[in-house]
Order: structure tokens, then sequence, then C-alpha cells
């Protein structure tokens, strides 16, 4: 991952103390690469970053957040791109992001505006997940979120009151979130005898796991997986296991496997 530093106008590399003389001197030698007219970039810049350059802005929204090294749900096409309030669209294909608070005209957004692109674009869960991403890595302190609730809607607010610091998957974040008007206990990253952490635990007794990682499907995992299960089951607890596409695309499916087993009072401790 690059830094959008690495993209810079004429004026820009002057200022850092570079003569003309020398501009051309590290173009023809490759280490700096003209995009177009009055803008470069270092030979090193990512794919993403001199794109969104050349379209007339940097990464923005889910395209900035992923630059930040936050989670997002969305794929990483198409492109979004930060312009200035009065910049305009270069080429078909991007997402356009017009914000008045963008000032740099090829510097990646602040995280805090960053999330609110996100929550303006692409809604409150993906905010939320983004968020709580942004909160664990310690990239995002008091001040920003004082900023962002006061530059956001209500269902931001929302997730602002309800987001945490020890999140550590966007998956659990996601089911907390769905979870939340149940009025039922929902926790994290719970320590269970003979089995350890798991990730959500639902009353004192349902187990529910979300398997995230592709690996979880290579046998040695499977198989530790299944060891696993097994031990929360001869301790009286039961897991429910769903993977990403079901958690983000067949919710209706986890939702219903859930609130059968709490129906059935499956989550609570045995008398």
């Amino acid at each position: 991952m690059c830094h959008t530093s690495s993209v810079r106008t004429r004026a820009e590399l002057l200022a850092t103390g570079m003569t003309r003389r020398a501009i051309d001197r590290a173009l023809r030698a490759g280490s700096l690469i003209r995009l177009r007219r009055g803008v470069y970039a270092d030979a090193d810049a990512c794919e993403p970053v001199i794109r969104a350059a050349l379209l007339g802005g940097p990464p923005a929204c889910v395209s900035a957040a992923r630059h930040h090294g936050l989670w997002i749900l969305a794929d990483p096409e198409p492109l979004h791109v930060g312009l200035k309030p009065r910049g305009h669209r270069r080429a078909d294909g991007e997402v356009s992001h017009w914000d008045r608070d963008t000032v740099d005209a090829f510097g990646l957004p602040a995280v805090a505006q960053t999330l609110r692109q996100v929550l303006r674009c692409r809604g409150v869960e993906e905010f939320l997940v983004a968020l709580e991403s942004a909160l664990h890595q310690n990239k995002i302190q008091d001040a920003d979120l004082t900023w962002l609730e006061a530059h956001t809607n209500a269902a931001g607010r929302e997730a602002i009151a309800f987001a945490r610091r020890d999140a550590e998957s966007g998956l659990e974040t996601l089911v907390r979130w769905r979870l939340r008007h149940w009025g039922i206990d929902v926790r994290t990253q719970q320590g269970v005898v003979s089995v350890g952490r798991v990730d959500l635990l639902i009353g004192e007794r349902l187990i529910v796991e979300v398997d995230g990682a592709e690996n979880h499907a290579a046998p040695d995992h499977r198989h530790r997986d299944l060891v696993r299960d097994a031990h929360a089951a001869a301790w009286g607890f039961v897991t429910l296991r769903f993977d990403y596409a079901m958690v983000v695309h067949d919710w209706p499916t986890v939702e219903l496997a859930i609130r059968a087993h709490v129906d059935r009072g499956l989550h609570r401790a045995q008398s």
C-alpha cells in the first residue's frame, strides 16, 4: 500500500526544494512519472492512487478506507475518487465524491472524512464496520468522533454510540448490529471453557462463529473448527457457524437460524 503523498503537483515538488532541472532528471531516470500536465507520481505509487489521480483526485470513500487499512465490505471496484467541490469528472466508470471539506487535490481524506463518505455512499452498516475497524486500530480519536457526530445524520450518530474499540472483525460487527434490538445479551470474543475465544456468545450458551477468512475452508482449519464445536457441545454449548457470504449476502437465513435457537431457549443456561 502506497501513500497519496506519492502524487504531487509541479508546484508541490518545487516547494520541497526540487528544481525544474531535478524534476526533468527524475522523469528521465524513471523515479517520477508524469500523469498529466503538472501532476507527477513517484515510480512506486500504487495503481489505485495513480488511477484516481488521473481522474482528478485521491481515492475516496471505500477506496480510501481500504487505503487506510480499514475493514470494508464493498468490492474494490469501481474506484471511488475524491474531487474538490468545483472539480469535474474526467472519465466514466468511477464513483465521484465532491466533498466540501476536500482541501488537498491529491491527499487521501482523513479517516473521519473517509468514514463520512462511506456513510453517505454505502450506508450505515458499512460505515459502522469501517468505524469499528478505525477504533480497533486506534486510527480515530475522540475529537474525530465529535466531528463525525456533528457532521452526520441520526443513523450515523446511532452507529457511533453503538461502536466499540475492541471489535476484531467486520462480520462480528454486522451480527452485533443486526441483533441489537432483540433484547438479548450478545458478547464478542468471549472465552469458553475447553474451546477458547469464540466470535460471539448469545446469552449463556449459544455460540456464533463467523468465518471470514478463506482458509477456514482448508482441511486442517475445518478439522480444527469441528474439534472446537465438539468440545463446546460437550460442555453444553450450541454452535452456529456462518461464512462471509451468508452474513453479507444471505442474512435472512442467518437470522432465521439464530432466531430458531433463541426461540427454543437454547441460548439460556440449563437449569
